[in-house]
This record gives C-alpha cells, sequence and structure tokens, in this order.
C-alpha cells in the first residue's frame, strides 16, 4: 500500500435518525434562553458568614489591680556614675565585663516584636531597632566587635525574672525605670523618655482618656500602662496579651477599641496599619532604662559610661534620627542623675 490514507465518505443520515439530534439541539437552546432571562439584582449583597477571629494566645480579660508606676518617690532614674572606661576587650579582672569577655558574647533580652525598638526585618531576617543599636554599643565596648551578641526573645512579664536568674546580662527592652522593679533588679540612667498614649482606629469616636469609660483597652501583660490606665481610667476594660503586636491584631479584628502604652511603641504599630493613629495628650512619662542583674554595681556603671559616649559624639541622636524620627525631633537624650 502506498502511504496516503483513502478518506471514506459515509452518507449523512436522514429521517428517524436525525430525530435525537434535533431534539437534544432543541432543549439546548430553551436552556441558553432561559440564561439570558434578565432579573433585577438584589439591593445589597447577601451576607457572608466569617468564622470568628481567633483570639491571641494569652489574651485575658481578668486583669488584677496593679500599683500606678511610681520612679519618683526613690528618685529611681538616679544610676551609678560611671568610672574611666577600660579598653574594649580589657576589662578588669574578676570583673562582670571580663566574665562576659570570657564566655565570648554579651546575651541580650529583648522583644522581637515592638516596632522601631527592636524587630526581626521582615526581608533580611536581621534583628535591628533603637535598642538593638544600644546593645550593639554595649557590645563593641566590651568585645571591639558590635556582633558578639546572643540575643533572648522576652516577653514584658519575663524581663525581671530573667535578670534574677541571671539568664540574661542586659534587658534592653522598653524597660521602664520604676521603684517597684528597683526592689528586685538594677537600671542604668535613662536612654529614652516616652509618654504614655492612645492608639485608635482613625474613625473611632475617642480622642482621649475621657472617652474610655466602658471601652476594651488592650495593654500588654508585664507593662507599666496597666497600673496607671487603671488609676486613671477606672470604667474602662482592660485586656492584657502576650506582645503589644497582639494588641494590634485584636484592635484589627474588633476584638479592643484602644491600646495604650508609651507613644514610641505605639507609633512603631501605627507604622504597621494606616488606619490607625495616636490620640489624646501624653498620661504619664516612662523612662527607659537598661536592666541588669541586682548587685552587678561594675556592669552598671560600665553600661552608664557607654551611655556618655553615645550622647557625647553624636551616636545617640543617630540612633533616634534612624529609627524614632517618626515621633518628631525630640529633646536630645535624657540627662542623667548620679549618685557615687
Amino acid at each position: 500500500m502506498s502511504g496516503h490514507h483513502i478518506m471514506r465518505r459515509h452518507p449523512r443520515p436522514t429521517g428517524p435518525r436525525r430525530r435525537p439530534v434535533i431534539a437534544l439541539l432543541s432543549a439546548l437552546i430553551v436552556i441558553c434562553c432561559a440564561g439570558c432571562v434578565r432579573f433585577p439584582a438584589p439591593e445589597s449583597p447577601p451576607p457572608i458568614a466569617f468564622a470568628a477571629n481567633p483570639t491571641p494566645p494569652g489574651a485575658q480579660t481578668n486583669v488584677p489591680r496593679e500599683p500606678v508606676p511610681d520612679s519618683q518617690s526613690c528618685n529611681a532614674t538616679q544610676s551609678l556614675r560611671p568610672g574611666p572606661m577600660p579598653v574594649p576587650g580589657q576589662m578588669p579582672i574578676r570583673s562582670t565585663m571580663a566574665d562576659i569577655i570570657d564566655r565570648g558574647r554579651l546575651i541580650v533580652g529583648l522583644d522581637i516584636g515592638s516596632n522601631l525598638f527592636s524587630f526581626r526585618d521582615p526581608i533580611t531576617g536581621d534583628i535591628q531597632g533603637f535598642d538593638v543599636d544600644l546593645a550593639r554599643a554595649i557590645a563593641k565596648a566590651l568585645f571591639d566587635d558590635a556582633s558578639s551578641i546572643e540575643y533572648r526573645v522576652l516577653s514584658s512579664a519575663e524581663r525581671t525574672q530573667a535578670l534574677r536568674d541571671h539568664s540574661v546580662d542586659v534587658v534592653i527592652k522598653t524597660m521602664s525605670i520604676t521603684c517597684d522593679r528597683l526592689r528586685d533588679v538594677a537600671f542604668s540612667s535613662p536612654y529614652y523618655t516616652a509618654y504614655q498614649r492612645i492608639l485608635a482606629t482613625r474613625n473611632s469616636s475617642i480622642d482621649g482618656v475621657d472617652d474610655l469609660a466602658g471601652k476594651r483597652v488592650c495593654a500588654a501583660r508585664g507593662s507599666t500602662s496597666i497600673g496607671r490606665l487603671q488609676s486613671i481610667a477606672p470604667r474602662a476594660r482592660l485586656v492584657t496579651t502576650t506582645t503589644w503586636a497582639d494588641c494590634l491584631v485584636m484592635m484589627q479584628q474588633g476584638q479592643v477599641d484602644v491600646v495604650s502604652t508609651d507613644d514610641a511603641i505605639l507609633a512603631g504599630l501605627a507604622e504597621q496599619d494606616p488606619w490607625v493613629q495616636l490620640v489624646g495628650p501624653g498620661l504619664g512619662e516612662e523612662y527607659y532604662g537598661v536592666g541588669l542583674p541586682k548587685g552587678q554595681d561594675d556592669m552598671v556603671r560600665f553600661v552608664n559610661g557607654v551611655l556618655e559616649q553615645l550622647r557625647a559624639d553624636g551616636g545617640w541622636q543617630q540612633m533616634y534620627d534612624r529609627w524614632l524620627s517618626i515621633l518628631g525631633p525630640g529633646n536630645g537624650p535624657p540627662q542623667p542623675i548620679y549618685r557615687d
């Protein structure tokens, strides 16, 4: 046979054999035409059922009474005067700093969810922020290597215990200096002054503390914000969470009405959501200090020496301009008050 195929022509069906096909085509035409009929659209779309938004783990509504933060009655912001700074890598024998040098790294307790102060960059994965730059400055003064750091993530409620059991060398985590905390830990001189405020959605009717009666107000456990809120807004309904990021999530989900804490922390939350804003005047001052284990006076003086250098050489202002300029030009670093 040749390579050509023979095309055979079959006779077209006629008569009764075509009737089923015609009937099928007629039915399809009826169906298609029925689909062309226009019905009036409803005035509004039907409601869509959503599953309930999950509450962040650890969120609590039964909040016990806490003391109002106090840094005045005991002169809490006074700290030990720094001495001459040793050469990096050459710490005094048997000092706390020498022990850290021998270990080979500074162990820093902080948070990775406090935008602007300490957070993980979503692109690089690096931990960065104002508090991180301060930790790197301390490591640089110890080792002459700003990267000789081990970070340990702590919630606000875990900070004091981490210093008491010496699982960290320092806590640099927007930790306010108060008389209550000084019973358990030591502090450097203040490195930042914050003011407690309120974060609300842009369409909220809440403009200040007078509007908080009956409203759900979120704060992270272990923060001084709770005691102040309970004092000045006793009819507010407090909700506490493990982290400040959880407070933002709960506000986005409509589970709380506002968040209240220091303006610097709230500004970091507002950076993550354009539909929220800071409202109302300041509710009280907070002085952030580097937390240290009690009894390590040499390390307190050393850290205060690092802070002195940052104030003197413009390093503090560079850190502020890099991370906190969203808060305005600022008033510069807080000035220390020393005791010998």
